[in-house]
């Protein structure tokens, strides 16, 4: 494969969920396992158990720029990795590049008009592809990088060290609503783990000292999309999900030493549309056995830590881009986008084998609660369950709430008619539910079987990261900035984070 190659983009691709693809890449990651419990620890991207809720008496209901800022610290470059915590440290990436990079527009759709707009011009269809090319893709001959892991302070926002782990032209395109830099650092304690697909794996120890890198092989992705999903960790063991267009695999590595430990091919996924996706892989610690679930186009997956398959499940939509996440011994998966017949929320009981599929005029089964082919759609964010409640959210900005146990809706509405373009996944705590858009803003919604929107905070700057939670805090970032948000805030609104060390 030849990844400084431009893909093919057809007019009749250029759908709003097929330039979306890319959007929600920096919504990934995931590490499991009493023996990384720390308390206050926000080891990957949605928690400890993949699930972002919290109850803290000093997380905020409300925040603006500067109200219940406990500081805010400048990060340098473009990325979407989500920040991760242990002890007082915090872990976000980036890219800097010399030559300005392209900068993400809102919402999925916004490549739809520019189209309309070409094709009432008369441009031919090979004219639209170029000029859309030009303007939404960036391709690995256009750009050289540097990329970034950055180490702050969790109380003050001082940047302690920057490490430049890789430095060159990256290794596949991307769309620009993506970054080079999408997938969520993981961390057990002992090391933190970054992993970019199609480039590689580095690992630091929590001073910034370097102790392996693995390089790893580019393959094609659908229309150039770039990586996002995140790895996994659980003891010694990181797996990394990479489903494409070429090669699809399972893959999982040594902790200590990044030797890849075993490599299992994924088949019969996807479709001649698209084969590629970006959902990260959930390790989830059952009352039956451990086991990996991952998300991906048609079909649910689960691996055993050996990487041999337990149980798969079809029936499941193409755009896979969330990821699987459990609560109160089952495990979730969501997939589809708004444009998709089958967009499901199904909920899966422990012990599955072989294809644990509900026939298609049911919607339980032996291993499978329930099965809900309407209630997904999602298509960028993942959901999260609070108070027994699953909240769905769409990126269209409708949210879904679901009995978890049972799948039943209890409501279904739009947040406001403001509200639209959703990247982030939802948090919740305190008894709300939270949404952050793509133009910072994020909408507050009542938790409970009635839908009441309480207020909306604004960080009045392009938004699409998960935030992390940590001993009281609400970390946020936005395109530039990483914000901690405390109520109260105990040093002084706006407080600016600086350099400690800057890093080779």
């Amino acid at each position: 494969m030849n990844p400084m190659r431009r893909r093919s983009l057809s007019v009749s691709s250029l759908s709003g969920s097929s330039v979306g693809l890319a959007v929600s890449l920096a919504v990934s990651g995931w590490l499991c396992g009493p023996a990384f419990a720390q308390e206050g620890a926000w080891p990957q991207f949605r928690g400890p158990g993949a699930n972002p809720v919290s109850d803290h008496a000093e997380l905020p209901a409300t925040w603006s720029t500067t109200e219940n800022v406990e500081w805010v610290a400048e990060i340098p470059g473009l990325g979407w990795s989500s920040p991760v915590v242990w002890g007082k440290k915090v872990f976000v990436t980036s890219t800097t590049s010399e030559k300005p990079l392209k900068q993400p527009s809102l919402g999925v759709d916004f490549s739809n008009d520019y189209v309309a707009e070409l094709m009432k011009e008369g441009k031919s269809e090979e004219e639209v592809e170029a000029l859309v090319n030009a303007r939404d893709m960036e391709m690995p001959d256009e750009v050289s990088l540097a990329y970034h892991l950055h180490c702050l302070d969790l109380e003050t926002g001082r940047i302690l060290w920057q490490r430049n782990f890789h430095s060159g032209p990256p290794p596949v395109g991307r769309h620009r609503k993506n970054s080079y830099t999408s997938e969520t650092p993981v961390t057990d304690g002992r090391a933190v783990y970054v992993y970019v697909a199609f480039l590689g794996i580095y690992a630091f120890d929590l001073e910034g000292q370097p102790l392996w890198e693995t390089p790893l092989e580019p393959y094609q992705v659908y229309l150039d999309f770039g990586g996002g999903a995140s790895p996994a960790l659980h003891k010694d063991k990181l797996f990394v999900l990479n489903d494409n267009e070429e090669s699809s695999f399972v893959a999982a590595f040594d902790t200590g030493t990044g030797k890849q430990l075993w490599r299992t091919p994924r088949k019969g996924l996807g479709s001649e549309r698209i084969r590629s996706a970006w959902s990260t892989p959930f390790v989830w610690p059952n009352d039956q056995r451990t086991e990996i679930v991952t998300n991906g186009p048609g079909w649910a997956i689960s691996y055993d830590l050996e990487g041999r398959e337990l149980w798969r499940m079809s029936r499941m939509g193409l755009q896979a881009i969330q990821s699987p996440f459990a609560w109160d011994g089952l495990v979730y998966l969501t997939g589809g986008s708004a444009r998709e017949d089958n967009k499901p929320i199904v909920a899966i009981r422990p012990g599955g084998s072989g294809d644990i599929t509900p026939p298609e005029e049911n919607d339980r089964g032996q291993f499978v609660a329930w099965y809900a082919q309407k209630a997904g759609g999602t298509y960028l964010p993942t959901p999260v369950i609070y108070g027994g409640g699953l909240y769905a959210l769409t990126d269209k900005g409708v949210l879904s709430r679901l009995d978890a146990k049972t799948g039943d809706e209890t409501y279904k509405r739009r947040i406001h008619r403001t509200a639209r373009n959703f990247t982030a996944s939802p948090w919740a705590y305190n008894g709300m539910v939270f949404c952050l858009n793509e133009e910072g803003d994020t909408f507050v919604v009542k938790a409970g079987e009635e839908f009441e929107l309480l207020g909306t905070n604004s960080l009045e700057e392009f938004s699409m990261a998960t935030p992390a939670i940590s001993e009281g805090r609400l970390l946020l970032r936005t395109q530039s900035k990483l914000y901690s948000i405390r109520a109260p805030a105990e040093t002084g609104a706006g407080t600016k984070g600086g350099t400690e060390e800057a890093g080779r």
